[in-house]
């Protein structure tokens, strides 16, 4: 946001001000997208933000997930990382656009001296603080490790998707903010009712939660027992929270981080 200068992701009540009521300019169109993803600028009271919008006719049709859903999935991911108090969604609202009523949420603009926190590292060259979770080979034959950081951020990022079954957690869709928090966009492939966790993120599979996932999942089970219920109840089927919510009863049982499926595919492609 811009008032002069740009402001910080957390001032989130005038983000959430702006997404609903600033006027849209588009700027261009995020190719490498597979539904129609458009950059543009809100404005509204001398305050501008880039965001990203996303029309609902401009999804492309899946076997698995009802047409026309993916925005509002969008939109539930970024209920349930508020409920849970982790900023891992940035600000995302359902709103009419210039092709149509769409998802539309804030743009995190990452800093050029940010360093990676998931990627394709040459297998003699595995950071340290990395976790290594799959081995590859370049075009050459050269050996090569998908991995992530050992890093608190991810880590409640990799219960986050646990949580809502995320389908789609590539590399690309964890980015770093200019406020150091760590963001995870593109969650139209989540809340199926069937298991479909695919993520990068599968460090720390079979190893205890931290000690803040249990009553941040408390405080969610508690949310959807009120009015949380009420909000994602225009954004998904009955069936999809009560599998929300059965998912959080399960983790907490469990206290520990779920393992790799063994009957399908467990990273998603291409995993950037």
């Amino acid at each position: 946001m811009e008032s002069g200068e740009r402001s910080t992701v957390s001032q989130a009540p005038d983000v959430l001000r702006l997404l609903h009521a600033g006027s849209v300019e588009l700027e261009g169109q995020l190719i490498d997208a597979s539904n129609t993803t458009l950059r543009a600028t809100l404005s509204a009271d001398g305050m501008t933000a880039r965001c990203v919008y996303k029309p609902i006719r401009g999804e492309r049709p899946l076997w698995d997930f009802p047409d026309g859903t993916l925005a509002g999935r969008e939109v539930a991911a970024y209920l349930v990382a508020r409920a849970l108090d982790w900023p891992l969604v940035p600000p995302t609202i359902l709103r009419d656009g210039p092709f149509g009523p769409g998802a539309c949420q804030l743009w995190i603009e990452e800093p050029a001296e940010s360093s990676a926190l998931v990627g394709f590292v040459p297998a003699e060259q595995v950071p340290a603080d990395w976790l290594p979770i799959a081995a590859a080979r370049d075009p050459a034959g050269n050996a090569y490790a998908l991995g992530h950081a050992d890093d608190s951020r991810l880590a409640r990022m990799a219960v986050f998707d646990a949580l809502v079954n995320n389908a789609d957690r590539k590399g690309g869709h964890i980015l770093t903010g200019p406020d150091g928090q760590a963001y995870g966009v593109d969650h139209g492939l989540c809340f199926h009712v069937d298991e479909k966790l695919r993520t990068v993120l599968w460090g720390w599979a079979g190893r205890p939660l931290p000690e803040q996932v249990g009553p941040a999942l408390t405080r969610l089970r508690s949310a959807l027992a009120g009015r949380l219920r009420d909000e994602l109840a225009d954004l998904l089927t009955v069936a999809e929270v009560a599998a929300l919510d059965h998912r959080a009863e399960r983790l907490l049982d469990a206290g520990h981080f779920p393992p790799p499926p063994d009957d399908r595919s467990a990273i998603p492609w291409p995993p950037m």
